[in-house]
């Protein structure tokens, strides 16, 4: 990746997470990453292509942050509970402006749009991922405590930017530690 594309990139996260995408204009990532339109539009051929850029960053992320907890812890169990704390703790960090793909899908309700699609497609993976990891404890119904875990994390990544996080993070936390301890197939 070039420097130049490297600045637009992280340019445009930043000001795209913290004041929304449709907010932010071309000439304003163009002005804060001292490029020109040119370059901008060399590396990316559009904005939403630029956004899809920004989501699929963030995916990354989450990604090597699931296979970083992966490789360092062996029990299911505490393997969800390491997955769950990362996520209260980026609810807790400082400018947190709650989840940047639920963000992106309220801008871009469209289902057929880039961007929505980048965003469906990352949130297929997590889900299928969390859904695997709660087969791997042995506990039935993982299929319902995967879709509950999504519902959980969607829930506080919305109410941690509201609010104060402490007891947002608690809450989740607690309603995870709910379905590792369900021993029964609820319908």
């Amino acid at each position: 990746m070039s420097e130049a594309r490297d600045r637009l990139l992280s340019t445009a996260s930043r000001l795209f997470y913290t004041e929304g995408l449709h907010s932010v204009g071309v000439d304003r990532v163009i002005a804060e990453a001292s490029v020109t339109r040119a370059t901008l539009y060399r590396h990316f051929r559009s904005k939403d292509e630029l956004v899809v850029a920004y989501l699929t960053q963030a995916d990354e992320a989450i990604r090597a942050r699931v296979d970083a907890a992966r490789a360092e812890v062996t029990d299911p169990d505490d393997l969800i509970r390491t997955v769950g704390r990362s996520i209260a703790d980026d609810i807790r960090s400082e400018g947190f402006r709650g989840c940047a793909f639920l963000n992106a899908a309220a801008e871009y309700p469209d289902p057929a749009h880039m961007v929505h699609q980048a965003v469906l497609e990352h949130r297929q993976w997590f889900l299928a991922t969390i859904t695997e990891l709660f087969s791997q404890t042995g506990k039935p119904d993982s299929e319902f405590a995967g879709r509950h875990f999504v519902m959980l994390r969607d829930g506080a990544m919305a109410a941690g930017c509201l609010t104060d996080p402490e007891p947002v993070c608690e809450t989740f936390l607690r309603g995870l530690e709910g379905l590792l301890a369900y021993r029964s197939g609820l319908r």
